[in-house]
């Protein structure tokens, strides 16, 4: 794939782009050769582009990026270098709010530019969808809710009751913040700054659950590794499940194909039948869809 090529597609895909944030550009899944190093996101009137390593052709990429922003209309375009130490953001023009925010589906979300990770991961959208429909009257469990999106989702969705657990409590205050963005009833929702694998007694005291969501980090240095620690979350669902109960199982690992979470379960929770595999978004290609975002459904 050539510089050309490249331009020629992100303009394709910014032709029909509204409020909605879209991924108009996807590199990271091999499949545009030459190409893995960038990102690039439509958000409102924000153009949002990532570079994951240093290369040769960045001013060239972020010059012809900048004419296209302007051609589309965009109000500001901001350039993040991911393989930069705290992963900075330079905006190249406009302006950014401290706080700026993004629309999926209609519902709101809170994003920080000055973060590493900006406060939703775009290509988690069919799950949140998943969430959103599978969660009327039911009492569902977010672990690693991060900013609490698939929060959002379950309320918006007519969950009885949402209980979001993460070890961040600054997450947990976007995630209510992000609540507030939707007007819903936080008297529903509750927020715990707990390590998960260390609060089972505590999130056990909110059982059972209808519906559990598990979406953590492949690695957090300290606190969680999937290769070993996964399994300790699998094998406490029979203690958390109500009897009919639901489980988005998450990871996004290349390293990790669908049978290393099949086997978990199969191992540690045979009580609970594998049902489908979410579809991934037609905007975020690759080359091999077992190394990409996984997200797996059982069933009690």
């Amino acid at each position: 794939m050539k510089i050309e090529d490249l331009k020629q597609l992100i303009s394709s895909n910014l032709e029909n782009k509204t409020q909605e944030f879209k991924r108009v550009f996807h590199g990271r899944g091999n499949f545009y050769d030459g190409f893995n190093f960038l990102t690039v996101d439509s958000i409102d009137k924000i153009l949002f582009a990532s570079f994951f390593e240093k290369v040769d052709e960045e001013k060239e990429i972020i010059d012809f990026l900048e004419k296209i922003a302007i051609e589309f209309n965009f109000k500001t375009f901001i350039v993040q270098r991911r393989y930069e130490e705290k992963a900075p953001s330079e905006i190249i023009f406009g302006e950014v709010k401290s706080e700026e925010v993004a629309i999926e589906n209609g519902l709101k979300y809170s994003i920080n530019f000055s973060n590493k990770n900006i406060g939703i991961f775009p290509d988690m959208k069919i799950g949140r969808e998943f969430v959103k429909e599978n969660s009327k009257e039911k009492n569902v469990l977010n672990l690693f809710s991060y900013t609490c999106a698939f929060s959002v989702c379950a309320i918006e969705g007519g969950a009885k009751q949402v209980v979001n657990v993460d070890m961040s409590k600054g997450a947990l205050s976007i995630g209510r913040k992000n609540h507030h963005l939707n007007n819903h009833d936080t008297k529903k929702v509750k927020f715990m700054p707990y390590n998960i694998l260390k609060s089972w007694s505590r999130i056990k005291k909110e059982a059972p659950y209808d519906l559990i969501i598990i979406d953590p980090p492949s690695f957090q240095k300290g606190s969680f590794a999937a290769t070993k620690d996964y399994e300790k979350i699998i094998k406490r669902l029979d203690d958390l499940a109500s009897k009919e109960c639901i489980v988005l199982s998450c990871l996004n690992a290349p390293e990790l194909d669908t049978n290393f979470i099949l086997s978990l379960f199969s191992e540690n929770a045979p009580s609970f039948k594998y049902l489908k595999k979410l579809q991934n978004m037609e905007t975020f290609k690759t080359n091999n869809e077992d190394k990409s975002l996984k997200n797996l459904i059982f069933e009690k």
